[in-house]
């Protein structure tokens, strides 16, 4: 199974998410996916547009002096302030940690963003969470058809212990989990599960039969209750009438003699 040569440190989570956020692209555009940059070029147009009026307010100060500018340098930290602003809500609001969309080459548009979850558990690898948009086209309505996918995988099915990212198993991850990429490439879906995929997949299927056992033993039904009510009733009316029958403890010896 061919690694990639970079190489990174696997305690660090960014740089898991950041390799991973970059292998999507690569393997969906190596499907025929067009990949549309809308979101990037906005933001880069709100970045370097508020970069191009800082610079210039620094460059007339610089040149020219405070004094003689000073109402354009107010106008320039309003405008840097609205620019900063609308991209700060461009991130938080309009990307929402998205690294990918394209359309597929059967006219579905496809949208992808990841987030790194840290395990609280000793000893376990990071997850990656991943959510998908998928959008099929018109329905009968007129409206584009919208379909949303969530699933959270472990770093450790793609990266290997010295820290090189397996490209195979990461693609194969999202060929089974996203029909349309996986109906593009057959082979993915069709591939063996790694090692590292059938550890997950048993913790998975251990923690859901854990739960289902421990609702199920938890469970009572009005019927079990009302039985244990009449045993319980039961159980302190013989407890009292035990305690009464018994008889009180008695004195010994005789009368105390006067000295």
């Amino acid at each position: 199974m061919a690694a990639a040569q970079e190489k990174i440190t696997v305690y660090n989570v960014a740089d898991l998410k950041n390799t991973s956020d970059d292998a999507i692209p690569n393997y969906l555009n190596s499907l025929k996916f067009t990949q549309s940059h809308r979101l990037t070029d906005v933001r880069l147009a709100l970045g370097y547009s508020a970069f191009a009026v800082a610079a210039a307010c620094f460059l007339w100060d610089y040149k020219l002096g405070f004094e003689s500018t000073k109402w354009a340098t107010a106008a320039a930290v309003a405008v840097y302030t609205v620019l900063n602003g609308a991209l700060t809500f461009w991130l938080l609001a309009v990307e929402k940690g998205t690294v990918y969309v394209g359309r597929a080459p059967t006219g579905e548009t496809v949208r992808i963003g990841t987030a790194s979850e840290r395990q609280a558990a000793k000893g376990q690898a990071p997850q990656y969470r991943v959510t998908v948009q998928v959008e099929a086209g018109a329905g009968a309505k007129g409206k584009a058809v919208a379909e949303k996918l969530v699933f959270t995988r472990s770093f450790a099915e793609w990266f290997d212990e010295a820290g090189n990212f397996v490209a195979p198993p990461f693609q194969s991850m999202l060929a089974r989990a996203v029909p349309v990429v996986g109906k593009l490439d057959p082979k993915r879906v069709a591939a063996p599960p790694t090692e590292a995929e059938q550890k997950t997949l048993s913790a998975t299927a251990s923690q859901g039969k854990d739960a289902a056992s421990s609702s199920s033993s938890s469970s009572y039904t009005p019927e079990l209750l009302e039985a244990l009510a009449k045993n319980l009733s039961g159980a302190t009316a013989a407890e009292a009438a035990s305690s009464s029958a018994e008889p009180g403890p008695t004195k010994k010896g005789g009368k105390r003699r006067k000295a």
